[in-house]
């Protein structure tokens, strides 16, 4: 979903009617590709970078103080692998279908298949090997459970990268629903139920991400968003209380969990502490999306040091409430 930042060449002038046109640098013909350019190309469009968040994986295991069970360790690691691999499986068949759209756009231009450093068939074929490798390895080495997760992710996302992103507030709720996914997974991959307060917060939160995404895109590209299918049924305004709504139901469902917890222990409940660092997290990341500038989630999480900081202050108190149940 990122942008990927290159060096960028001198521009080629290409002469058409005695006149000099200049040809965009990021747009290369494939014919001159090296083997290693092409492999290199190949992983960026992999999107390794974004592998960050499949560690939403753990969420379920580590709610449930479950985490560091040998059994349920192993299990986590391998959905966490697994999707990984599907992923980037799914990023490269995107790419490749949105080959044309992407070069009209000012960052997105510059990934290597739009580029031309990958081959569209390359990168397609890739991406099919990568989803079936995958799939074929949570059949034989995981639950029956997590392959049907996976497989629902994979159908969900080739859905959304050929016609669901057309569909109004459908696209929303189909990007979010991987986040969502992720979450599921890990309590798939070790036999956990899930709480309908943990699915609340993963879907709601996933909402609140996807949408300050989108309005991070409608304002960086301004009149250009017109150029992009996902963008044109939507305003900055409609996009503000999208992820408005959202932010306040995952902090009430976010509360609702803490509280009922509380209520079914005798000691000092960790998890209603949990609720500030929580909040101040959220509303530290929505300082960003109010900018504009949360169309990179991970690279947002990774770089604000206090966000980093509520984030492990938020993983102590979960943990520290797991303890003492």
């Amino acid at each position: 979903m990122d942008g990927d930042g290159e060096t960028r060449a001198s521009p080629v002038f290409l002469y058409r009617d005695n006149v000099a046109v200049e040809r965009p640098p990021a747009v290369a013909t494939s014919a001159g590709t090296s083997v290693g350019g092409a492999l290199r190309g190949l992983v960026r469009t992999m999107r390794p970078r974004q592998w960050v968040k499949n560690l939403l994986v753990v969420a379920a295991p580590l709610a449930a103080g479950t985490l560091f069970q040998l059994d349920v360790l192993r299990s986590t690691a391998l959905a966490f692998v697994l999707f990984c691999l599907v992923s980037s499986g799914v990023y490269l068949l995107n790419d490749a279908h949105d080959v044309a759209e992407d070069r009209r756009h000012p960052t997105k231009r510059l990934r290597p298949v739009a580029a031309g450093a990958v081959p569209v068939l390359l990168a397609a074929g890739a991406g099919v090997l990568l989803l079936a490798g995958a799939l074929a390895g949570a059949f034989l080495l995981a639950r029956p459970a997590l392959a049907a997760v996976l497989g629902c992710y994979v159908a969900i996302s080739l859905a959304y990268s050929y016609f669901l992103r057309d569909q109004p507030v459908i696209d929303l709720a189909v990007v979010a629903s991987g986040f969502l996914l992720r979450g599921v997974a890990g309590g798939a991959a070790a036999g956990i139920a899930l709480s309908q307060w943990f699915l609340l917060v993963a879907a709601f939160g996933a909402l609140f991400m996807v949408a300050g995404k989108r309005y991070a895109e409608l304002v960086a590209l301004g009149e250009e968003a017109e150029t992009r299918r996902s963008l044109r049924a939507y305003s900055a305004s409609y996009l503000r209380f999208v992820w408005s709504l959202s932010a306040g139901v995952t902090c009430t469902a976010y509360g609702l969990w803490a509280f009922e917890l509380r209520e079914v222990q005798t000691g000092f409940s960790w998890q209603a502490v949990s609720i500030a660092p929580f909040v101040l997290a959220l509303l530290r990341y929505a300082v960003d999306v109010d900018r504009g500038q949360a169309g990179t989630p991970e690279d947002i999480v990774l770089r604000d040091r206090v966000l980093l900081g509520l984030g492990l202050v938020w993983a102590v108190t979960v943990g520290l409430g797991v303890l003492t149940r």
